[in-house]
């Protein structure tokens, strides 16, 4: 499991790590990763990490929202590739829980992006905020 990186808030867990390859249409007309792309890729990880944890059922009832997206793009990514993205979590407020993302290239190891997303919670009939469910963070 990989070290929480120094520069995050103290009680932030790594939760994740879903590898991705790079598919050739995310790249751009200059023959790299798109930016947007980057931030579908750190949903991926992030549902992937929720749908592990969580029953599927609860899903009808409530879920997240993205509040908050950011990043911070290190290096261009070239297809073909594969990406590692680790997904670290801090302890969760009553309804919102803020999330961080690394994306490091498989053949270097060298982070390639990293991010941030802010989840809010939220009732499916209302999309009013409500509780977080139980994810396992300390």
């Amino acid at each position: 499991m990989p070290d929480v990186p120094d520069a995050l808030p103290d009680g932030t867990q790594h939760v994740h790590t879903a590898d991705l390859a790079v598919r050739w249409g995310d790249m751009d007309a200059v023959g790299h990763v798109n930016n947007s792309r980057f931030f579908s890729y750190f949903e991926e990880a992030r549902v992937e990490w929720l749908k592990a944890t969580l029953d599927a059922t609860m899903f009808t009832e409530s879920g997240p929202v993205l509040a908050h997206a950011s990043c911070d793009f290190e290096r261009p990514v070239r297809h073909p590739a594969t990406l590692h993205l680790d997904v670290y979590a801090e302890p969760p407020g009553r309804s919102s829980l803020t999330t961080h993302y690394a994306a490091r290239l498989d053949a270097s190891g060298d982070t390639a992006a990293s991010g941030t997303a802010v989840l809010v919670w939220v009732s499916a009939e209302t999309g009013d905020p409500v509780p977080m469910p139980d994810l396992g963070l300390r």
